[in-house]
């Protein structure tokens, strides 16, 4: 899925979504806030795909919560178009942050319409306050090299 796509990385994590009505602001174009819900539905897709949902933080007791958002909008969306999300983790210091990357490529001329990062931050799931990332968080590990890089 998306997989031949001009990704920025080599083979990240994918959904597809298609533009509604419903996505779209009063310029006619998907609204900035629709990019942030889908940014935080690829990331978590991406987490459950690693072994981490949201069941799994409560267990451990520790969860990530956003510290910092970065968008850049590179071209307008619209209804009908269909969107690639792509993601992966680009640092983490396994202590308490971590940087994910995402791209959106729209289908029909393979152009990428969005490049943004959040930070994400380690925290207590009772306190909220920043906590130590446990083991299993060994499962966010950073994507290993960018596209056309020699292995």
């Amino acid at each position: 899925m998306g997989q031949s796509l001009s990704w920025d990385v080599e083979a990240p994590y994918v959904e597809a979504v298609t533009v509604t009505e419903a996505h779209l602001d009063r310029f006619g174009h998907t609204n900035n806030v629709v990019y942030l819900s889908w940014l935080e539905q690829v990331a978590w897709g991406h987490s459950v795909s690693l072994g981490l949902d949201f069941d799994d933080y409560e267990r451990i007791g520790v969860g990530c919560v956003a510290r910092r958002h970065e968008l850049d909008y590179l071209a307008p969306t619209f209804a009908g178009d269909k969107l690639w999300l792509a993601t992966w983790v680009h640092q983490n210091d396994f202590r308490l942050s971590m940087w994910r990357r995402y791209q959106i490529i729209r289908d029909a001329d393979r152009r990428t319409v969005l490049r943004g990062q959040t930070q994400w931050v380690s925290v207590d799931m009772v306190t909220g306050k920043p906590r130590r990332m446990p083991e299993a968080f060994r499962a966010y590990q950073p994507w290993p090299r960018p596209a056309g890089d020699a292995p």
